[in-house]
Formats: C-alpha cells, structure tokens, sequence
C-alpha cells in the first residue's frame, strides 16, 4: 500500500482522474442551481448539499460494483441493427429529461405561468426537487464513473478522485448558484448549456459519439462572452452613476 503512495503515476492518475470529474461535475452544478431556485431560499443550500451527497453516494456505490458497471454496456436488444445496452437507455432517458427540463425553465422564465399573472408564488415541493436530483445525478455519476475506470485500474484511486471533485463542487455550489440567480442572461445562458448536455447525452446513447472537448469549447467561449457583456454593463453603470454624482 505504502509503495502505491508514492508511486508517481498514482499520483498522477489520481491528479488527472480529478481533474476531470471536476470538469464533469460542472454540468450537475449548472443543474442544481437551476432547479433548486425553485425552492423557497432556506431549502435551496439545503437541497444542494443532499444532492451532492446523493451523487457521492451514487459515485461510491457504482465504482464497487465495476463488474455489473462492465456489463451496462453489454447489448440488450437490437433496434434496426443497433445494439442498445442498459447505459444507453440510461443516457438517452437522461438526455431527454434534460431536454424537457431545460424547454420548462426557458418557458417558465420568459412566459411566465398563472401563479406570476396573478401575482402569486408558486414553490415546488422539496422532495419534488429532490427527485429530479437523484435521476440526474444517476446519470452524471453513470458517465462519471465510467470515465473513471477507463482511467485507473485503482479503486481508492477512483474512489479518492470523485470524493475531491464532490467537494469541490460543494465550495463552488453556493457561489455558482447565487450567480445565476443575480444574472437572468446568465441563468438562460446555463438553461441553453442544459439542451446542449441533454441532446449530447441522447446522441451518445444512440452511439453518435460527440467530443466533450466540443461542448466544453462553446460552453467556455459563450460564458467568456457573457462575462464581457457583464463587465461592460457594470462599466457604463459606474460611468452613469459617477455622471449623475457630478451633476447632483
């Protein structure tokens, strides 16, 4: 054990393993900060937390079962000669919930609904929110583990990798969703990244492979331009309010 301490390529694998759960572990933080602002604002942090736990759980549970793991991948059936395995119906079903989501807080943010006409306020119920947690987090910890065991053949090296990532996404959960909150373009901008994630989850489960690196670029580049347009915004209001200070 002692000599698996100090091996450099476990260090390695184990730095580059977190490294990517983290970069994984950004489309479920987008998520949570999406639908936990359904909640009243006590409940929200409350909500975060027992998902990320839910998904640490998930994450442990699924990496000591790497055998029955091995064999989601295995064809269940054949569908006009593509063969489909329990991690594509996983994926797929995980796909199109994203996508229903994503359409339903788009409208709910632009249309609005009864409860925002008449001026009341409508709250989802915790476990409601919950819910939605634990079958998307299914499916993030899915992929997430997969990529682990194609990364190490080490499982406290898988194990200690997803437990950094988690905790880092609890740190960043709170900042990341009052963000999102405070920024209306921001929130749309991360509803948009919950339609790319889910149509690149359907097209992995019907075998069309798509580069992470891909979304990741255009998820990077789009907030790149939204900070801009936010530190613009915040330039001329400082260039107004220091004009209106002159006059006064």
């Amino acid at each position: 054990m002692i000599e698996l301490l100090t091996d450099p390529a476990i260090w390695m694998s184990f730095a580059t393993l977190a490294i990517l759960e983290i970069v994984l572990g950004i489309d479920n933080i987008i998520f949570l900060s999406i639908v936990t602002q359904s909640l009243p604002k006590e409940q929200q942090k409350l909500a975060r937390q027992i998902g990320l736990a839910l998904a640490l759980i998930m994450r442990i549970i699924l990496l000591s079962m790497i055998v029955w793991i091995a064999k989601l991948t295995d064809p269940l059936f054949d569908v006009w000669g593509h063969e489909v395995s329990w991690r594509d119906l996983i994926m797929i079903g995980g796909g199109l919930f994203l996508l229903w989501k994503g359409t339903q807080e788009i409208h709910h943010s632009l249309e609005g609904s009864d409860e925002d006409i008449t001026g009341g306020v409508k709250k989802a119920a915790f476990g409601m929110v919950i819910g939605q947690i634990v079958i998307l987090d299914l499916v993030f910890s899915l992929d997430s583990v997969i990529t682990a065991v194609g990364m190490s053949d080490q499982i406290f090296v898988m194990i200690a990798a997803v437990v950094v990532a988690i905790g880092v996404m609890l740190f960043a959960s709170e900042p990341v969703s009052k963000f999102v909150h405070d920024h209306p373009t921001v929130k749309m901008l991360a509803l948009s990244f919950i339609l790319l994630v889910g149509l690149v989850l359907v097209a992995e489960g019907l075998h069309h492979h798509i580069e992470r690196g891909y979304m990741y670029f255009a998820i990077s580049f789009s907030m790149g331009v939204e900070f801009l347009n936010l530190w613009a915004a915040k330039r001329k209001k400082a260039k107004r309010e220091a004009a209106k200070a002159i006059q006064e």
